[in-house]
């Protein structure tokens, strides 16, 4: 018996399932045509449509797909070598397919001993459990099993997706600032808000060592739990709830401006108790606000390694930072404290001691609450 063909998204029309099986056969296609049979293992098809869960938007033409398709070519080795020779190539050849495909199509090389050797994360474990194989099956998985078990995934990876999604949150109050507030701020502002609703409920899953790749398995383990055992219960699940809904079903929002600023006010307050909650598990440390949080002087990337900090620094600012007390931490920890912050903190920019920390830790003097964002989503884009 042949077995039944893979579902990218748990609603979506045939014809956009046959729509995307057309894409990965492109895909399987170009990869075979640039990288010889000789230096690829495998090719698979990872994220939400990997796993079965894409989301779908929902359009007058019919279904259309929403997230992106990630790709990724499994090589022998590291796969550094291999990278470096077929990056290009297939970085082009996802940017032939994007316009047809309807949404960006991505290539990334993973080399099988490096993902054999290196400790689990949130996206080691998700790729692993969740993916459709356009080339080779799961022996080539074979040695992956640390990445297999979700109350592997370190607290530090709640930390990081908690960093990503307030970011987002930062960058939507930038957008709800603009005097000239555009259909394209709303849209984008709502697409944040939907991921930082999923990602306060995740977060805690991940700290209790209960992730799942999937987001509906983890929506039932989240309804589950005791309340006792969760930070602002009754927000955090259906907050969660939204998220998850989003993800399958996307729309672009037309809310006003006053409605999203609501929305994202009660959600910002949602997500700096999570934070706090997450970080004291992580750290050890209690705070009563996030200015605790960020003034405190207790490293908060206690598991990276100082003599790789130090590298990461001089590559980043120069020798003579890298050979300073703070260049013995991960430069990520600056934008844990400035988040903080910048999101909720109404004295950031006032407060001397706030101030002061957040020219020091973004290396940076603009003049305005936009201006600091700025230079923070800079930051950012560099050390997320």
């Amino acid at each position: 018996m042949n077995p039944s063909p893979h579902r990218f998204t748990p609603q979506g029309s045939p014809a956009l399932e046959q729509h995307l099986h057309q894409v990965c056969g492109q895909v399987r296609d170009g990869v075979c045509r640039l990288v010889p049979g000789s230096t690829r293992l495998g090719l698979l098809l990872g994220g939400g449509y990997g796993r079965g869960e894409g989301g779908v938007l929902v359009t007058p033409e019919g279904d259309r797909p929403y997230n992106d398709l990630e790709f990724y070519l499994i090589v022998p080795g590291n796969g550094l070598l291999t990278e470096r020779r077929y990056k290009p190539a297939l970085h082009h050849l996802g940017e032939e397919l994007t316009p047809a495909a309807g949404i960006e199509v991505e290539f990334k090389i993973l080399g099988i001993e490096r993902l054999r050797q290196r400790g689990p994360s949130m996206f080691t474990y998700d790729l692993v459990l969740g993916h459709h194989w356009l080339l080779g099956d799961d022996s080539l998985l074979a040695g992956c099993e640390a990445h297999r078990d979700a109350s592997q995934i370190p607290l530090a990876e709640a930390t990081r997706l908690l960093m990503n999604r307030c970011s987002g949150l930062l960058f939507s109050a930038r957008r709800l600032s603009r005097s000239d507030f555009t259909s394209d701020d709303a849209d984008f502002i709502g697409r944040n808000l939907a991921k930082a609703q999923l990602a306060l409920g995740d977060a805690v899953l991940t700290a209790l060592g209960l992730y799942h790749w999937s987001c509906r398995e983890r929506h039932r383990r989240l309804v589950a739990l005791p309340h006792s055992d969760l930070p602002v219960a009754p927000n955090l699940i259906a907050a969660h709830a939204a998220g998850v809904e989003f993800k399958f079903h996307p729309v672009r929002s037309s809310e006003s401006r006053a409605d999203l600023s609501l929305r994202h006010r009660i959600l910002a307050a949602s997500a700096a108790q999570v934070w706090l909650w997450i970080e004291a598990r992580r750290l050890g440390i209690s705070h009563a606000d996030p200015v605790g949080y960020a003034l405190h002087p207790a490293d908060k990337c206690p598991e990276t390694a100082a003599w790789r900090n130090r590298l990461v620094n001089a590559r980043a600012f120069g020798p003579a930072i890298a050979l300073s007390p703070s260049g013995a931490r991960h430069p990520r920890e600056r934008l844990l404290r400035a988040v903080s912050l910048l999101l909720w903190s109404p004295a950031a920019l006032t407060d001397p001691a706030q101030h002061s920390a957040l020219r020091r830790w973004l290396r940076a003097e603009p003049d305005s609450m936009a201006g600091w964002i700025d230079a923070y989503q800079g930051f950012w884009t560099r050390f997320q």
